[in-house]
């Protein structure tokens, strides 16, 4: 089973040169060099040029380097999307994305352009109609014009403005649509990362929406601050006990005397082959992870 943490995903502002070089020697997992929310439109020319030379001279060592363009639909989008074609991130983060129509168009878009099949999507779920039927974004994932499609990432503050939901502690007004979207991208084999928490002085409030993301199934969170990465990527790891647990469940199933058993008992606990599935995948994680940091 083979697995890339993505427990910190730090958004980097694409036009803060030193903000890009420093995110060569944080501990996140992910860098987004963003075009979008955090440039101003007449920085955006700037922005995009100073991006693609960053991901072509990487230097990111094991980081996963993901590149948020403008909407297709905007003056920019087009000229950002041929930009990162050529500069060849690992993915590139797609805004304002409705429909699955919204992911072929990137796809036969990076087509034109040359791209190397290697660049994955990532789709922000983001506007309400995505909210309320992410599945049929995430089933564009079957489609031969959707393959590259690889991640959600939650956009709640969008979210928030286009509903008038109010972004309260606990996030109970729109705790359905961020449930959705994670059985809908995780039936369709997507990671799904969770939305950003705005407040840079509550460290216990962000520590509680981590907590809040793993209990959702998320894979990890997206990031406004380097301070932010520690707590994040702690949270989203497995705890040492719980891969201790899976290792010995996964090795119990694994012996010639239980081949034939859909069920055993365990440390005093019933366990089935499906909680074999899944201690097989905590302990590539916990791999995955060890790896990293190495």
């Amino acid at each position: 089973m083979t697995i890339r943490p993505r427990r910190s995903v730090l958004y980097m502002p694409g036009s803060n040169a030193r903000a890009i070089e420093k995110a060569r020697t944080l501990p996140a997992d992910a860098i987004i060099l963003d075009l979008e929310d955090s440039v101003a439109p007449d920085a955006k020319a700037a922005a995009r040029a100073q991006v693609a030379e960053a991901v072509k001279a990487g230097g990111f060592g094991g980081r996963e380097v993901i590149l948020r363009i403008n909407a297709l639909a905007t003056p920019w989008g087009e000229d950002d999307l041929a930009a990162a074609a050529a500069a060849c991130p690992d993915a590139i983060l797609v805004p304002k994305v409705s429909t699955a129509e919204d992911v072929f168009a990137v796809d036969r878009a990076l087509a034109e352009f040359g791209a190397a099949r290697t660049i994955a999507l990532w789709a922000m779920i983001e506007t309400p109609r995505a909210a309320l039927d992410p599945i049929a974004v995430a089933a564009a994932r079957r489609a031969p014009e959707g393959a590259r499609l690889a991640a959600f990432v939650l956009g709640t503050n969008d979210l928030s403005k286009d509903t008038r939901v109010r972004l309260v502690p606990g996030r109970a007004p729109m705790l359905h649509w961020l449930a959705d979207a994670v059985a809908a991208g995780h039936a369709y084999g997507l990671d799904v990362i969770d939305g950003v928490y705005n407040r840079l002085d509550d460290a216990e409030g962000f520590a509680a929406e981590c907590s809040q993301g793993v209990d959702l199934g998320m894979d990890g969170k997206t990031l406004i601050h380097p301070n932010q990465i520690e707590a994040a990527n702690r949270t989203f790891s497995p705890d040492p006990a719980e891969v201790d647990f899976a290792r010995t469940l996964v090795a119990a199933f694994a012996l010639p005397e239980n081949a034939g058993k859909g069920a055993l008992s365990l440390g005093g606990r019933m366990v089935e082959r499906l909680h074999a599935e899944m201690a097989a995948r905590t302990v590539a994680l916990a791999e995955a992870i060890a790896a990293r940091g190495a």
